[in-house]
């Protein structure tokens, strides 16, 4: 809106972008773009179970909190990453709920796996869990269940592998959460009246 002078100029510069984006892969048709959006980039940057320019993956996690301290660890790095830039204000964020289900699960929590924890839940190094999102999704595997290495309580996170894995086109429940972060904590505010807050220290994140 702060491009254009009208809502019908709005809708036709949203056309324009959309037609740049590629295409949706097979099976988000029907997804929200809150869930079908990180299937529809091959990203030159990777991920924990995705190398670079690999087909997208979708990360959430088991509870909000994790959520938060997962997001919370990128702002940081970025921070930190480019010194010259100030300190971020509180920016609104959308937490939503989303339903996935399958019977090709892989739980890295879980014995025999876990006893590998130092490769799964390393702390810089992906290369050893990028490997292991490769041999899943080459063994139609559609979810891994893994440690949050940056939530300081270390619940469960997911990673989908495929959008066949939601159950529903949708998410629900989603709710406002104000995230603002310096280079030694961030804060993260939900944004109703007395709403719940979260903060990660440098040390709980890297």
């Amino acid at each position: 809106m702060r491009l254009v002078d009208s809502l019908a100029e709005q809708a036709l510069l949203e056309t324009i972008l959309e037609e740049s984006k590629p295409a949706l892969p097979p099976g988000t048709e029907r997804l929200h773009y809150l869930l079908a959006t990180p299937f529809r980039y091959r990203s030159p940057w990777g991920s924990r179970f995705r190398s670079p320019f690999e087909p997208g993956v979708w990360y959430g996690a088991e509870e909000v909190r994790t959520s938060l301290a997962e997001k919370s660890y990128w702002l940081l790095r970025f921070l930190l990453d480019s010194p010259g830039t100030p300190e971020l204000k509180a920016v609104p964020h959308t937490v939503f709920r989303a339903s996935a289900r399958t019977m090709r699960c892989l739980d890295l929590t879980l014995a025999p796996l876990v006893r590998d924890r130092a490769h799964w839940a390393h702390r810089t190094s992906y290369e050893a869990s990028q490997a292991l999102g490769a041999a899943a999704r080459a063994a139609s595997l559609e979810i891994i269940r893994y440690e949050s290495v940056r939530d300081p309580q270390h619940a469960a996170c997911v990673a989908v592998l495929t959008p066949a894995a939601f159950t529903r086109a949708k998410p629900s429940g989603q709710h406002t959460w104000f995230i603002a972060a310096s280079r030694t904590a961030v804060r993260c505010a939900k944004g109703e009246e007395q709403g719940a807050t979260f903060e990660f220290t440098a040390e709980h994140l890297l």
